[in-house]
C-alpha cells in the first residue's frame, strides 16, 4: 500500500512544494505498519522538492565535506567525494599558514610542495566562484573573490622567531608557571637588556606586568624614548616601576609629561627626570602632584621662577608627603641650630634633597661634626646655607679627611671655612691636594696659611692667577699625582 502527500510551505523568496510518497510493506492494511523491536517503521519511498525560487536545485541547507567544512548549500556538478585542496593539504595546515599569514598581512610567493597544493587550491576556488558569479550576474566580479594568502620567507621568519621565543622561555615559563603568550613581551623587552632574573624580579615584584600585549608595551615605551629617556635606562626604569608597562600614552603618560613641562622644566631634561623618578606615573595630576606643588609655592616659601630647578635637582620631591617631611626638618633646623626661616627656605632651594634625609643619622651627625671642629650654631647655619650638600657628604671618606688637610696640610683654621665654604664641596683628591702640591712644586706657595681661595676657580684660572704656568703642564703634574696616590692605596689594601 503506497499514500502520496504534497505539502506547501511558503517561504521569504518563494513557495516550496514537497511531494512524498510513503509504501507500507507487507500488506494493504494502512493500520499494520512494519514493528521492529517496539519501533513502529514507515518507508519514505520519494522525497521531491517543487520550488518557485529561480534555481531549481535541491536545497541542502548545512552540508558539509567530510572533513567537516560548510559547502554550498547547492547541488552541484562536482562529485562530493573529491576532496579539496585544503583536504588534500591537510586543514590545520592550511589554516595554521593562511592565520599566520592574514595576521601579518603578507603576500608571499611559494615554492616546492606547497606551490603545488596552493595551485590545485586557486584553481578549486577560481572555479565555485565562476559557478556563483554566473548566477548573481553584476555583482559577481573577479576583484570580488576572496584572495589566497601565500607563504613568504617573512612569515616563515616570525614563526621561527616564535619558536625560538619559546625555546628560549620554556624554561623560565615553568619555574614562573607563565603562559606562551607572555613570550612576545620577553621577547621584546629583552632588546632593552633583559635577562631571565630581571624577569623574575618583575614577576615577584608585580606579576601583571608581565601579561601586558607586547604592541601596547612597546607603544608606552617608544613614548618614553620620544622624551627623551635614553634606550640603557628602559630597563632600570622598568624594573624600578614594572607598573609602568600598564600605564596607557593617552591617559597617563602625556599628561604626566605635559604637567612636567608646565612647570617650566626644559624638554631636554624630561627624560632624566622620568629615569630618577618613574614612580611619578603612579601619582595622579590633580590629587597628588598639583597638590604637592601648590605646598611647596605656598606653604615652604619657594619662589615660583625657582621651582623648576627644586624639581631638576630632587624629583623626588613630587612624590612624597612634602607636608610631614617639610615640618620635620623646618623644626629641628630651628630647634637645633636656630636657624632661622629665610635660612631653611635656601637650603631647600639650593638642595632639595635635605627633605630626603633622615634627622637622626643624616642631619644631627653632620651637625655634630661642625660643632666638633669648634663651630659655632651661628657658622655652622652660615655654612649650611651656602654649601647645603654637606649634608649628603660622608664624614669618614670626606669631611673628616678635608679638615684633616686643611689644619695640617695648609696651615689653616677652622675660622676659615666660614669665609670660604666651599672648602667643603670640593674634591680632596681631584683639586685641592693637585693645586697644593703643584704650587709646592713650583715654589710658589704663598708663606702661612695656605690661601683657600686658589681652589675656587677653574683649572685654566688657576694656572693663569696663581701657577703662571700652562693648563698642559699642571694637568700632567695632576695626572701623575693620581696615579702615586692609587698605588700607595692598593699596597696598603
Amino acid at each position: 500500500m503506497a499514500i502520496s502527500i504534497i505539502c506547501k510551505f511558503p517561504l521569504p523568496s518563494h513557495t516550496c512544494s514537497i511531494f512524498l510518497k510513503i509504501s507500507f510493506p507487507g500488506g494493504s492494511d494502512f493500520n499494520a505498519p512494519i514493528r521492529r523491536n517496539n519501533k513502529c517503521l514507515f518507508r519514505f519511498s520519494r522525497i521531491c522538492v517543487v520550488s518557485s525560487h529561480t534555481n531549481q536545485k535541491i536545497l541542502k541547507p548545512n552540508r558539509k565535506s567530510r572533513f567537516g567544512h560548510p559547502i554550498s548549500p547547492y547541488d552541484s556538478d562536482e562529485d562530493d567525494d573529491v576532496l579539496t585542496s585544503d583536504e588534500v593539504m591537510g586543514s590545520s595546515r592550511v589554516n595554521s599558514l593562511r592565520q599566520k599569514c592574514k595576521d601579518e598581512s603578507l603576500d608571499v610567493k611559494v615554492s616546492g610542495q606547497d606551490q603545488q597544493r596552493l595551485k590545485f587550491q586557486n584553481a578549486t576556488h577560481i572555479g565555485r566562484d565562476s559557478h556563483h558569479h554566473s548566477e548573481r550576474g553584476s555583482k559577481a566580479k573577479l576583484g570580488h573573490r576572496r584572495p589566497t594568502p601565500e607563504i613568504t620567507q617573512d612569515c616563515r621568519e616570525k614563526e621561527a622567531s616564535g619558536s625560538l621565543a619559546k625555546d628560549r622561555f620554556s624554561h623560565l615559563a615553568e619555574e614562573l608557571d607563565l603562559d606562551e603568550r607572555w613570550f612576545p613581551l620577553l621577547d621584546y623587552l629583552s632588546t632593552f637588556g633583559f635577562k631571565d632574573s630581571h624577569f623574575v624580579q618583575m614577576y615577584e615584584r608585580h606579576m601583571p606586568s608581565l601579561q601586558i600585549n607586547k604592541t601596547s608595551a612597546q607603544e608606552r615605551l617608544e613614548f618614553l624614548l620620544s622624551v627623551g629617556v635614553k634606550h640603557k635606562d628602559i630597563r632600570k626604569i622598568i624594573l624600578r616601576q614594572p607598573q609602568l608597562l600598564e600605564y596607557t600614552v593617552e591617559n597617563n603618560l602625556k599628561s604626566h609629561v605635559t604637567y612636567l613641562a608646565s612647570l617650566g622644566i626644559p624638554d631636554s631634561r624630561i627624560g632624566q627626570i622620568i629615569t630618577a623618578t618613574p614612580s611619578l606615573f603612579s601619582y595622579s595630576v590633580e590629587n597628588s602632584l598639583k597638590p604637592t606643588v601648590t605646598y611647596l609655592l605656598e606653604e615652604v616659601g619657594i619662589e615660583k621662577n625657582d621651582l623648576a630647578k627644586v624639581v631638576q635637582l630632587s624629583p623626588q620631591i613630587l612624590v612624597q608627603r612634602i607636608d610631614t617631611s617639610w615640618t620635620a626638618r623646618f623644626n629641628f633646623l630651628t630647634r637645633e641650630l636656630g636657624a632661622p626661616r629665610d635660612n631653611i627656605v635656601k637650603m631647600v632651594r639650593k638642595h632639595p634633597q635635605l627633605l630626603h634625609y633622615s634627622i637622626e643619622d643624616g642631619l644631627l651627625p653632620r651637625i655634630n661634626f661642625l660643632r666638633s671642629i669648634g663651630m659655632r650654631n651661628s657658622e655652622i647655619v652660615k655654612v649650611l646655607t651656602s654649601i647645603t650638600q654637606v649634608f649628603s657628604l660622608s664624614l669618614e671618606e670626606n669631611l673628616k679627611p678635608k679638615y684633616m688637610y686643611l689644619v695640617n696640610e695648609l696651615g689653616n683654621e677652622v675660622r676659615s671655612l666660614t669665609k670660604y665654604p666651599t672648602y667643603l664641596s670640593l674634591s680632596l683628591d681631584q683639586r685641592i691636594r693637585p693645586r697644593h702640591m703643584f704650587l709646592v712644586s713650583l715654589k710658589r706657595a704663598p708663606k702661612g696659611p695656605f690661601p683657600l681661595s686658589s681652589f675656587v676657580p677653574t683649572d685654566e684660572s688657576f694656572c693663569q692667577q696663581w701657577a703662571r704656568t700652562s693648563l698642559d703642564k699642571y694637568l700632567d703634574f695632576r695626572q701623575r699625582l693620581l696615579l702615586k696616590e692609587l698605588a700607595r692605596k692598593y699596597e696598603r689594601r
